[in-house]
């Protein structure tokens, strides 16, 4: 473009008559202390040109790249860089959604020249996350991908759908199912079981006729249909794009302004390609291994820990290996069996009884209607099937996605120790669902309690008790005959959020505290009542259907003679990756921090790149998940300090000191009958203690405490 096709083009009064540069370049625009300040217009001389917003110098604000090739960027910059929200169009297609430092980075939608178009999340550039991919021409068209995404594959839990009417639903690896999976036919039969691409390996599984026909078989016997085949034919053709070729970046085109490269703190940067995928471009290159994101983000200077998942990973040789192989393959046995066309939520009293349980036998050579397996030859039972599979359907609860998340390819992990009671517990590799062993006195109060239980939660759809989705047992066979009861339960916690404190909540004081050193406590430490330094206050409309709810849940745990229940909480402070630390007013009233680090005058902590890549993506681009009482609850704790330390002080005074937190809590731990146990334990500690600080009491007197000291540590917010 010459220089009088460059000031022709310029049609805003407002910019100043065009300047030539010593090196050629050419900049017409508002100007402040003699530097681009304002709208404006650059032109390199290689045909590269920027026209938008300045600051100081630097491309910063809403603005429009193009260059020589005829590709354009319009959208958001900063420092130079394409960082925002914006839309990018070059020869390989177009690309609308959030960047982050010249990369694909957030939510956003690409049409690719060929016809595809991928709609879902982004990371450093490729598909990483939660997204949908349709194939748009070719012998494809039609088809398209629903589910999780990694480093530009589908991997992970997701669903094909074919324009021939055939699905898979189940765990992919590079863009190809692997492992535990369903495959449905248009005419309605399917196919359950364990799916490779490699051929020597193991593939077993069930196949469904269609409705309309016989039982389902082995895999293994007279059907015609080969799960290799789902690998030669239906997913031949099906290659997901990723070519995007981005010509010099905005950030690597710094202006031949004096004094502008000093003042300049983003280097380009390294590539020298005008040609380079934007995947091989490494944004950090000229940044440290860490970065003070005092510099750069507003959090607090608090320590930071890196996040761990909780549990150990059940892999093989590992002691309990086999009973999570029993749990997976009679859980995908219950879950798969065909369903009624539909299920009414009017049940029978015939199948809340305790006699209404199926025993499934399972040899490892396999059965008529159980694949072969590798594991311990066992017997499966399932507890009133159809109430849980009605509740399943009230807690809206997918079929195929819940047998994914506890069946699926990835193995279960195991807490690091067992509970008070001794059960074990485990969780689903996505953090969805909860495992626990129970004893048979647990399992005859859940079936006793589950006509109230499922009237209950069908009335109250709010309702903050503890969701069952499931609830089996496990019968080795041999001279042992050791069995092993389940129940499986959704997971509170299970969020992007990072849960920083959590607290079980009783409403007792005796031995309600975690003791040891407060250097320990970490985020996944169970604090209890003595160790709450906080008062919750709940936007006043949640307030009041929470104290709605907790009566109603009270009531019913009363009725049903429960008591020893908690409540169990889980706080996100809301821009902070650790709490934040303690006023000094705060500190020298005996108030310490969650975390025992006070880190006063000391160098602020340091981002890893994990961290800096979490601090990139701008709150605005995400969508915030839904709100339900007691999950993604917006609030405020307001700090509390016990001035008496010689008595015994469930809530504290407040201070007025107050963090924004996400908040996450429900009722747990309810199927402790009042026993002849429990009433000796009364008996027994009530002789040495005050009756009212322990947790043993009578289910009436249990549930009046429990509401009194809840309703004291929430209260409405008065703004």
């Amino acid at each position: 473009m010459s220089a009088a096709n460059f000031a022709d083009d310029d049609d805003d009064d407002d910019i100043s008559p065009m300047r030539v540069l010593s090196n050629g370049d050419l900049y017409s625009g508002q100007l402040s202390c003699s530097l681009p300040n304002g709208q404006g217009k650059y032109l390199w001389t290689d045909g590269c040109m920027y026209v938008g917003e300045w600051q100081k110098g630097k491309i910063m604000g809403k603005g429009r790249f193009s260059w020589p090739s005829g590709a354009t960027y319009e959208g958001d910059f900063k420092s130079g860089f394409m960082d925002g929200y914006g839309t990018y169009t070059g020869g390989e297609g177009t690309y609308k959604g959030s960047w982050s430092m010249n990369i694909k980075h957030g939510k956003g939608t690409k049409h690719y020249a060929n016809g595809d178009y991928y709609e879902g999340e982004w990371k450093k550039g490729l598909q990483e996350g939660k997204g949908k991919y349709h194939w748009g021409n070719g012998n494809v068209n039609g088809n398209y991908y629903t589910g999780q995404w990694k480093v530009g594959t589908m991997n992970g839990e997701g669903s094909m759908v074919w324009s021939n009417g055939n699905r898979f639903d189940g765990t992919w690896e590079d863009s190809l199912p692997k492992g535990n999976g369903t495959f449905k036919f248009a005419d309605g039969s399917k196919y359950v079981g364990v799916f490779n691409n490699d051929q020597k390996e193991e593939q077993s599984g069930t196949f469904y006729p269609a409705p309309s026909s016989s039982s389902p078989s082995s895999s293994s016997g007279n059907q015609d249909w080969d799960p290799q085949s789902l690998f030669r034919d239906e997913l031949s053709g099906c290659l997901v794009c990723n070519a995007d070729k981005v010509y010099i970046f905005p950030s690597q085109k710094l202006i031949n302004w004096p004094g502008v490269e000093a003042t300049n703190d983003v280097k380009p940067v390294r590539r020298t390609s005008v040609d380079g995928r934007v995947s091989n471009v490494n944004v950090y290159s000229d940044f440290e291994e860490d970065m003070e994101y005092s510099k750069r983000s507003p959090l607090h200077p608090i320590k930071i820990k890196s996040a761990k998942r909780q549990g150990q990973t059940i892999s093989k040789g590992h002691k309990n290996y086999d009973l999570m192989l029993n749990l997976q393959l009679g859980i995908r046995h219950s879950v798969g069996r065909p369903a009624p066309s539909s299920i009414s939520l009017d049940l029978k009293t015939s199948a809340f009884d305790p006699k209404e349980k199926l025993w499934t036998k399972f040899p490892p050579e396999g059965s008529k209607h159980t694949p072969p397996h590798q594991s311990v030859d066992f017997r499966w039972k399932d507890y009133c099937p159809l109430v849980f599979r009605t509740l399943r359907k009230l807690f809206k609860v997918d079929a195929a996605d819940y047998m994914l998340s506890i069946c699926g390819n990835d193995a279960l992990r195991e807490l690091s120790s067992p509970g008070k009671s001794g059960s074990f517990f485990y969780l689903t590799n996505d953090d969805k669902y909860m495992i626990k062993t129970m004893k048979k006195a647990e399992c005859k109060v859940l079936i006793r309690m589950l006509p109230a239980y499922y009237n209950h939660v069908r009335s109250f759809e709010n309702t903050l008790v503890t969701r069952f989705f499931g609830l089996h047992c496990v019968r080795l066979t041999g001279p042992a005959q050791k069995k092993v009861r389940f129940v499986i339960m959704g997971n509170l916690f299970c969020t992007n959020y990072p849960i920083h404190r959590r607290f079980d909540l009783k409403g007792s004081s005796l031995g309600r505290t975690t003791g040891g050193p407060e250097s320990e406590i970490d985020a996944t430490t169970i604090l209890k009542d003595l160790d709450l330094k906080y008062i919750f206050r709940l936007q006043k409309s949640w307030y009041q259907e929470f104290c709605k709810q907790v009566d109603k849940d009270c009531e019913l745990l009363e009725n049903e003679r429960i008591m020893d229940y908690s409540l169990l909480v889980g706080l996100h402070f809301r821009g902070c990756i650790e709490p934040p630390r303690m006023s000094e007013a705060a500190r020298n009233s005996g108030f310490r921090t969650p975390t025992g680090s006070e880190n006063g005058g000391q160098t602020p902590p340091r981002l890893s790149r994990v961290d800096m890549d979490q601090l990139l993506l701008s709150e605005s681009t995400r969508r915030p998940p839904p709100v339900t009482l007691g999950i993604n609850m917006p609030a405020r704790a307001e700090q509390t300090i016990r001035k008496n330390e010689g008595e015994v002080q469930l809530i504290g005074e407040p201070t007025g000191e107050c963090c924004e937190v996400i908040m996450f809590f429900g009722i747990i731990d309810i199927l402790q009958d009042y026993d002849i146990t429990k009433k000796l334990e009364h008996a027994y500690k009530s002789m040495q203690y005050d009756p009212t600080s322990i947790s043993a009491v009578d289910p009436k007197q249990y549930a009046k405490r429990f509401r009194d000291f809840i309703f004291r540590a929430f209260v409405a917010d008065d703004i």
